[in-house]
């Protein structure tokens, strides 16, 4: 039961099938998530409901905006990083998702804010 992989894999399908909107089961850790998405530019706009969140999924020229999505740390081994050892995903053109002290971060607000935490996955 590993909601970010379900949410994440649902919205790169959705991505790979074209689709203008996705839903997923609601937690407010899906809602961090889908919040952190929207501001690196990664999907359109996201609507959460009591039981489900709708993503609005963004194309650039019928293109997708994210191309993949890759799992980092799993429920069956976790990854934790100190702020300077924060990897760079393809040299900037993507981000990590890193659950820290403070929220849900990308590794380039979790650098700037000097925070470590767990790194949960890497878009691109």
């Amino acid at each position: 039961m590993d909601k970010v992989g379900d949410l994440l894999i649902r919205i790169k399908n959705g991505y790979m099938a074209r689709l203008l909107e996705v839903s997923a089961p609601y937690s407010k850790l899906s809602s961090a998530i889908c919040k952190l998405l929207k501001e690196e530019g990664f999907i359109e706009d996201f609507k959460a409901g009591e039981r489900d969140i709708t993503i609005t999924l963004k194309y650039d020229d019928r293109k997708p905006v994210l191309t993949n999505v890759k799992r980092i740390s799993k429920p069956g081994k976790r990854v934790y990083k100190a702020s300077k050892l924060i990897p760079r995903v393809y040299n900037g053109y993507g981000f990590a998702i890193i659950s820290t002290p403070k929220g849900i971060l990308s590794d380039k607000q979790a650098r700037k804010e000097g925070v470590g935490g767990e790194i949960m996955a890497y878009v691109w």
